[in-house]
């Protein structure tokens, strides 16, 4: 028996998003902006398709649904499909879609909490014409990481046996864009955990934008999804993420075994309380130029091998 939790949104008119890296401009900026034109549909029936069963869920107000099911079949540790469809009113399939989920490894060495923007891919979220220029006119195929970030993550991962979430402010209109990323670049692949979906040109300007207290809510889930889970966290020091890192370390400090933050901003510092804080707990917190520093702390510590 598995329990597995499931979720989604139904969208109207919102085409299959296919990015070459020799596209125009002018087409990765009429893409972009489709992504957040698209228009939710509510109160849609959705039947979810595992092997041979079938569960039915309906979507809230903004076109989401959710759902955790308890299946009889056995999925080993790993990615696995699941199919979603919708009906008519005389039970008649009118569109499907498949995704997939995670049955993460029973005993894994830890699991890893990071960001996307400036910490994976670069971004230049305090800069916001840099920011548009790049959302604009560049599409997954054409955007780079830092440096080093993929085999990082490649070593963390420990080829799957230990999870990665990742925690980011892009909202869920910016999936497709971040799959085929992570695809491209070699990332491993991991759940996403996005900001809910929105809709407007305002809303693509300033994507990303926020308080961000909906990653320390989050990283609760994930707290208390996995209670006997530790985590390294991962961020930059462009938004909160020192600060959300701090929060999460009163409330679990015996469950994070590193934080380390990506240095973004030239001049700004890391708040004294929160450095005394880490270093009370004996948690490190390490502020970091490139990627090959926290690779090093990694290896040192043992968790990751080349």
């Amino acid at each position: 028996m598995n329990r597995i939790y499931l979720k989604g949104q139904v969208l109207e008119d919102r085409p299959d998003f296919i990015s070459e890296a020799d596209d125009k401009k002018r087409k990765n900026f009429k893409v972009m902006l489709a992504r957040y034109l698209s228009t939710p549909l509510p109160e849609e029936k959705v039947d979810i398709h595992l092997n041979d069963e079938t569960f039915t869920v309906h979507c809230d107000e903004l076109g989401y649904f959710s759902k955790w099911v308890t299946t009889k079949s056995s999925f080993e540790e790993g990615w696995h499909t699941a199919r979603f469809s919708i009906c008519d009113s005389e039970g008649v399939e009118q569109c499907s879609r498949s995704g997939k989920f995670l049955i993460k490894n029973e005993t894994p060495q830890f699991g890893v909490i990071s960001d996307i923007d400036d910490t994976i891919l670069v971004s230049h979220a305090t800069q916001l014409f840099r920011k548009i220029r790049l959302i604009m006119t560049k599409n997954s195929k054409t955007r780079l990481p830092f440096e080093g970030v993929a085999e990082f993550y490649q070593q963390l991962s420990h080829e799957g046996k230990n999870p990665l979430f990742y925690v980011s402010s892009s909202e869920w209109n910016l999936y497709d864009f971040l799959d085929d990323f992570f695809k491209v670049r070699n990332i491993p692949k991991g759940p996403f955990l996005l900001q809910e979906f929105k809709s407007g040109i305002k809303d693509l300007l300033f994507t990303g934008g926020g308080s961000h207290q909906h990653k320390l809510q989050k990283i609760r889930r994930l707290m208390d999804l996995y209670p006997n889970m530790h985590f390294i966290l991962i961020g930059d020091n462009g938004q909160l993420d020192p600060l959300i890192y701090h929060k999460a370390l009163i409330e679990f400090k015996e469950r994070i075994k590193t934080v380390y933050i990506r240095k973004i901003k030239k001049h700004d510092a890391i708040d004294p309380v929160v450095i005394a804080d880490f270093e009370k707990y004996k948690v490190p917190l390490l502020l970091i130029k490139d990627t090959s520093e926290a690779e090093a702390h990694a290896k040192a510590q043992g968790w990751v091998h080349s």
